[in-house]
């Protein structure tokens, strides 16, 4: 483990809260902060990197994404709250995102999704979050996807990673790293791929929760994306879409609703058919940096201008969308 270590004080600042406590990236002299401050790593991959804020008082570690915090901005202060110090103290691991905004060091923002996701953990978790960060590293993982890889291990650790190779490592011949370069040079690869990971958040966020019996995906061309059945019987054939990266000028979110090309001699098939589906779920993932997702009753969409029997290909998330399945109007 090549560790960074920083320490946090619980001293008071002048003009910031007094529930706060801070941590100093602070080496050496500070003339050198000038330079730029590049994190060592090890490029076989064996060693992993870590920037570590250590509250001594209080007995708990404070972890950076080692992803972001390259290179090291030297003479900058970072903050967090009392309350989740506190909080981590009693539950030996906790998870959090902080806003993550441009200042004196950068004129843009660490992440482009303006969020970062912060663990704390106590001394006997050391070996758990150097995991972590060791997939993280490797896999590349943003901020959101970090979030919910370090949140699943709040109970458990994860397993010890001499684990057999994935499937598709054997069948590829590749690393995982590998496989995941060539989904990141590939643009249609990666909206593929993008599109694969909101249906299983999808999926995940709907099997067991309230008001719902049952989930099937179904994953057959031409058809939607799931057949969700509520607690009263009523099936909703659900289509799961990523809401644009880009809000309309009125502040509301959007999402396309189309296919990627239309059949051979018949322009219109590239629009869906208004009784195609029942309901849009709309991944906000794209403009929020969070997997969450927006509902609306394909009744209530816009229709194309052309095509009144389809519909249109964007569609503003109105107030009409709700936030849970089982909510909508049927």
């Amino acid at each position: 483990m090549l560790i960074y270590l920083f320490r946090i004080t619980h001293n008071a600042i002048r003009n910031r809260p007094d529930d706060e406590v801070r941590g100093q990236l602070r080496y050496g002299s500070e003339e050198s902060w000038k330079r730029k401050h590049p994190v060592g790593r090890d490029i076989a991959g064996v060693d992993v990197t870590m920037i570590l804020g250590v509250d001594l008082a209080a007995g708990v570690i404070l972890g950076l994404d080692a992803n972001l915090w390259d290179p090291l901005p030297m003479g900058i202060s970072f903050y967090t709250k009392t309350a989740d110090i506190e909080l981590t103290q009693e539950t030996g691991w906790q998870v959090w995102e902080k806003n993550n905004r441009a200042g004196n060091k950068r004129t843009e923002a660490r992440s482009p999704t303006n969020l970062e996701t912060v663990v704390a953990f106590t001394p006997d978790r050391l070996i758990d979050y150097a995991r972590l960060e060791r997939r993280a590293t490797s896999l590349h993982l943003d901020p959101p996807l970090r979030f919910a890889a370090a949140t699943a291990m709040a109970d458990r650790a994860l397993p010890d990673e001499t684990q057999s190779r994935h499937v598709l490592e054997q069948q590829f011949a590749l690393t995982s790293e590998q496989i995941l370069d060539i989904i990141g040079g590939r643009n249609r690869l990666s909206v593929a791929v993008r599109g694969g990971v909101a249906e299983y958040h999808l999926e995940q966020q709907l099997t067991g929760a309230p008001g719902i019996a049952s989930v099937q995906r179904l994953d057959v061309d031409a058809m939607h994306d799931f057949d969700v059945t509520l607690d009263d019987g009523t099936l909703l054939r659900v289509e799961c879409k990523n809401a644009s990266p880009k809000i309309s000028a009125d502040g509301r979110f959007k999402v396309e609703v189309q296919k990627t090309r239309a059949s051979k001699g018949n322009p219109a098939s590239r629009f869906y058919a208004v009784d195609g589906f029942d309901v849009v779920a709309a991944c906000l993932f794209s403009p929020t940096g969070r997997w969450g997702f927006r509902f609306g009753r394909t009744a209530d969409l816009a229709r194309h201008k052309t095509y009144f029997d389809r519909l249109a290909p964007i569609q503003p998330i109105t107030d009409d969308w709700v936030g849970s399945l089982p909510a909508i109007k049927h």
